[in-house]
């Protein structure tokens, strides 16, 4: 039995960052490498000299909705927050509400002037529905109009500029959270990583509010994982799958690119293919990697699935030492923190 205590860290609060920085690049950088447990303080735009020519930089780029709604119901103008989770088929989603006791099947929402509207289908578990938009003009365009962007619960400061929630290479609209360790790129510390020989790939993974579900069981293999929606595309499966085959670097950014590559390999007896599907992989501790070598993180919540996957790649003792280490140097932490290379 692995005990969720075992992940377990302690964290002042002043150190959960609120803002995001003013320029992208310059967050931290705390490098590990994993079999010595070595550390060393750099700054972000420091990856460069981390990255090797031939490596292939492996980055998320699933586009965050603004998908926190706030509306009237039609009849007695109580207000209502809605989540937007999944989109199920044409106008229909599954949606957290808030309060979810008041709300009933048939039930009618109207959001700012009544541009868009939803009709309650369904009424599900742990506060979700399935409701059906209705609107005129393009859902989408709406949304950028009434929504704001689904901070996490740990942010307490209004964000002034939503693009400073989105990766500078966002495409992939379907996200109900930020893809973090990509957040630290900028269009030109890119163009640098190209120009030194670096090949840069995309996955999609669209990150649900799974991500941040805590683990409530102390044996952690009982966790069940939130299911996430993933693709890779021909081209760049073949620019992953070729480094492989040459005995390059894959290197990935983020929690949500490893979960994407090792469900594609473990689909494909250790191979990557284009593929799409639903992933509710739990990489933990014990757990064998097929595809990534190295890889950029942000800093993680104490006993989270996050802080598992990275230590089932460095070892326990290995990242609980570099947590420390970053709590002691006052590393920001969380999403608008700062990051971690991993070798």
């Amino acid at each position: 039995m692995q005990s969720i205590d075992e992940f377990d860290y302690e964290l002042p609060e002043e150190l959960i960052a609120q803002t995001p920085l003013e320029q992208r690049d310059h967050s931290r950088l705390l490098t590990l490498n994993h079999q010595t447990g070595e550390l060393d303080d750099r700054h972000f735009y420091d990856l460069i000299d981390e990255l090797q020519s031939g490596d292939v930089l492996v980055m998320n780029n699933s586009r965050v909705l603004p998908a926190r709604l706030y509306g009237q119901k039609a009849h007695t103008h109580g207000h209502v927050e809605l989540l937007l989770l999944t989109q199920e088929q044409g106008d229909r989603w599954e949606v957290l509400v808030k309060p979810a006791r008041k709300l009933h099947v048939d039930d009618e929402i109207a959001f700012g002037e009544g541009q868009l509207r939803a009709k309650v289908i369904e009424r599900r578990e742990e506060g979700k529905f399935q409701i059906e938009f209705s609107y005129e003009g393009i859902f989408l365009e709406i949304l950028e109009q009434l929504g704001q962007m689904p901070l996490p619960p740990y942010i307490k400061a209004h964000l002034d500029d939503n693009d400073r929630y989105q990766t500078v290479y966002a495409k992939e609209n379907g996200s109900s959270a930020a893809p973090t360790a990509g957040l630290h790129f900028t269009p030109e510390l890119l163009t640098k990583i190209q120009q030194k020989g670096i090949q840069l790939a995309y996955v999609t993974l669209h990150v649900g509010l799974g991500t941040f579900r805590p683990v409530v069981f102390s044996d952690i293999s009982e966790h069940k994982m939130h299911s996430e929606f993933y693709q890779l595309d021909e081209a760049n499966a073949k620019l992953i799958s070729q480094a492989k085959a040459e005995g390059r670097r894959v290197v990935a950014v983020g929690t949500t690119t490893i979960r994407t590559l090792e469900t594609i390999a473990s689909r494909f007896d250790g191979q990557v293919k284009a593929d799409s599907g639903w992933t509710d992989i739990f990489i933990k501790p014990g757990f064998e990697f097929k595809v990534i070598d190295a890889f950029v993180t942000n800093f993680h919540l104490p006993k989270s699935t996050l802080v598992m996957l990275v230590a089932s790649f460095t070892g326990k003792d290995n990242i609980l030492k570099a947590y420390q280490h970053a709590v002691e140097m006052r590393y920001r932490f969380f999403s608008f923190g700062d990051a971690m290379f991993i070798y």
